[in-house]
């Protein structure tokens, strides 16, 4: 139970951390704060299983390879591995959900069909590197300071909410899909107001707002511009 206990605990620190990651990275890019990631709190799953998957064969991979340059260096081919195919995994069945890429790596050197591509794989390996040798120790050297009892407390509430993000994230977008994928047969200011609803997940991944695009009154990224410019005017008369 304690070693259940620990993974969900190390799952949720990896997730945050990864969506972390990912949102200061979009937000220095877009110069506006982007909450990246498919669940609507802040986590990132794929994060998470990454690092957990790395870090319970670092262990395996320290008695197989006693060398310190050859444990790291298999340190970072499964990093690579590992979680360039659960990126490989998840962009396909998006895409196969929603007939869209969610990310697209097709203008960099050596991918494969968007999904994934060597610069980012690499990358993959260098922080996978850097998780074992420097974030994994103070992380873990944090979590073995809380009680256990509090550890168990905490990993049952962190269950409770990924299982409610989860159920919201996919009904939310189950909701989308039907939106995008019928949005002839959908009034233009129903079409409108789920837009708006959905901008978040628009931002975080801006391959999404080329759906419909160019088309009259369904033009994602038309629609969310006027609302942007509807707030600027809205912010300017009530404080400037």
């Amino acid at each position: 139970m304690e070693y259940v206990t620990y993974m969900i605990l190390l799952f949720s620190v990896y997730s945050f951390l990864g969506w972390l990651l990912e949102s200061i990275f979009a937000t220095a890019c877009e110069k506006k704060f982007i909450n990246r990631g498919f669940l609507t709190g802040c986590f990132c799953p794929i994060y998470g299983f990454s690092a957990v998957l790395i870090v319970q064969s670092y262990e395996w991979v320290n008695n197989a390879f006693h060398g310190y340059f050859q444990s790291q260096f298999v340190i970072i081919l499964m990093a690579i591995f590992s979680v360039t195919a659960l990126e490989f995994v998840t962009g396909f069945l998006l895409e196969k959900f929603f007939h869209c890429k969610w990310w697209d790596y097709s203008s960099n050197a050596l991918n494969i069909k968007g999904y994934i591509c060597i610069k980012y794989s690499l990358l993959w390996g260098l922080l996978g590197s850097l998780l074992v040798q420097i974030v994994h120790p103070e992380v873990s050297a944090v979590l073995s300071e809380i009680p256990v009892s509090v550890q168990r407390d905490l990993s049952i509430l962190l269950v409770i909410y990924f299982l409610a993000d989860i159920m919201k994230s996919v009904a939310g977008a189950l909701d989308l899909r039907k939106v995008l994928l019928n949005y002839s047969q959908i009034p233009v200011d129903k079409y409108y107001e789920k837009i708006i609803q959905y901008e978040r997940l628009f931002f975080a991944f801006p391959r999404l707002l080329i759906l419909n695009a160019g088309i009259i009154n369904r033009d994602i990224r038309s629609i969310l511009s006027e609302q942007i410019d509807k707030i600027k005017m809205e912010f300017k008369s009530r404080f400037l």
